[in-house]
């Protein structure tokens, strides 16, 4: 796979969510994947029609083995689908998607030698012809090219982003020089879990640690879960391996005792049994694993926690699914999964009758997930995801985030008992 350099900018609307969510947009294509994002910067507009409003410009840097032109293709798309329309040149826009540099290619630099075939993308010049004069590309271009270890050379200038970008610092001394600054989200958040208190299991990394990240983000006082130890006596995290019906018990007095009651449970903690060691386990090795963390841990804490809740007169619970456990998928990984997930599921139904009305409980059943695995999923399962899913892009964790904060919060106060698939339209039968 080789490295490229995508640019962003953004001046009109809600610059600051245009951009956040057009790195979220390519973080989940098919056969890219996104190594770092820089800082959004703060720049003033140039080679523009009077009354333009200032930037928001950013960088990402990307790992693919797409060519350039469906890259091109690719980022002209995004555009389209965040409103640009194109009129006269540098006009204001909502938002601006460059390929800036595609590893060491060279594309439609310069005149083409005479008797030269018509290039294949006429309007794509790799690298980005003005990217050097650009002090709002090469701020976040130096940026994220230091992040990951890359000089990013210009292939016709031999110049690192980093030299491209020295010439511009010495005029950056007067103070009174306008200069890309780094820019900070301004919109408020609401505050909508304030006062709430909630665990979330398997939080270290992946879904279970956006879930988190997104609870507190949003006012509530979260305790963490995972099978590491505690890095700090202050750290509002329990450790407990979920394998251990003690450990869960353990787990659950705990949380409740540190916390004085929880109001939110999130049962995500389940065993990774496609990537590292445990990929090349045996079909019933990998069903014993999930029998234990994926179902039993889930069962056994939340109907603890939950009748915690209930004779307390409030709470919420949210178990993880699988969105295929309804309409089956082949081979092993599909046998297993559905199995168990969807038992959890089916408990989600009962657990909620058993505990209404002062707790309610729903399942999320994710679809096609980028977590660990899918960051380096073959081509062949990146193609699976495009055709099997409407929206023909990964979901990603921070989607399954916002169903699980609407799912905490007080504006799902009707919903209990209900499975909400998080799977971009995926509706097979």
């Amino acid at each position: 796979m080789g490295t490229a350099y995508i640019a962003l900018g953004s001046n009109l609307g809600d610059r600051w969510a245009t951009l956040s969510a057009a790195v979220r947009r390519l973080r989940a294509e098919p056969g890219i994947r996104v190594l770092v994002s820089s800082e959004f910067y703060e720049t003033v507009p140039v080679n523009c029609p009077p009354g333009s409003g200032e930037f928001l410009n950013a960088v990402v840097a990307i790992e693919t083995d797409r060519e350039p032109h469906d890259i091109l293709q690719l980022l002209q798309h995004i555009e389209r689908q965040f409103g640009r329309v194109r009129s006269e040149p540098n006009s204001p826009r909502t938002l601006d998607l460059d390929l800036i540099l595609y590893g060491d290619r060279v594309i439609n630099w310069g005149e083409p030698p005479a008797g030269s075939p018509p290039p294949v993308t006429p309007d794509l010049v790799v690298p980005h012809p003005r990217m050097h004069e650009r002090a709002f590309v090469l701020v976040p271009l130096a940026e994220v090219a230091n992040g990951i270890g890359d000089a990013a050379v210009h292939p016709i200038l031999k110049k690192t982003a980093q030299e491209l970008l020295d010439p511009f610092l010495p005029k950056y001394a007067d103070l009174s020089e306008p200069r890309p600054r780094v820019s900070f989200d301004p919109r408020p958040h609401p505050q909508t879990l304030t006062g709430l208190r909630a665990l979330v299991t398997g939080s270290t990394s992946g879904i279970g640690a956006t879930i988190a990240n997104e609870f507190q983000f949003h006012g509530a006082e979260v305790i963490r879960h995972g099978r590491r130890e505690r890095s700090d006596p202050n750290e509002r995290f329990v450790s407990a391996d979920l394998r251990d019906s003690a450990n869960v018990d353990r787990l659950a007095n705990e949380a409740w005792s540190m916390s004085d009651g929880l109001d939110i449970l999130v049962c995500n903690a389940g065993a990774d049994t496609l990537t590292g060691a445990a990929g090349k386990w045996s079909f019933d090795e990998k069903l014993e694993a999930l029998l234990d963390i994926d179902l039993k841990a889930t069962v056994r804490l939340s109907r603890d926690l939950g009748r915690r809740m209930k004779a307390r007169g409030r709470g919420c619970i949210i178990t993880v699914g699988w969105d295929q456990a309804e309409t089956g998928m082949e081979g092993d990984s599909g046998e297993l999964f559905a199995a168990v997930k969807g038992a959890v599921t089916c408990f989600t139904r009962s657990l909620a009758l058993s505990l209404a009305p002062e707790v309610r409980v729903n399942c999320i059943a994710p679809g096609w997930i980028r977590t660990a695995w899918g960051q380096t999923a073959s081509a062949v399962w990146q193609e699976r995801v495009r055709t099997e899913t409407p929206l023909e892009v990964w979901g990603l964790p921070e989607d399954v985030a916002a169903a699980a904060l609407w799912l905490a919060s007080p504006a799902s106060g009707f919903i209990t008992g209900q499975t909400i698939r998080v799977n971009g339209g995926a509706v097979r039968a």
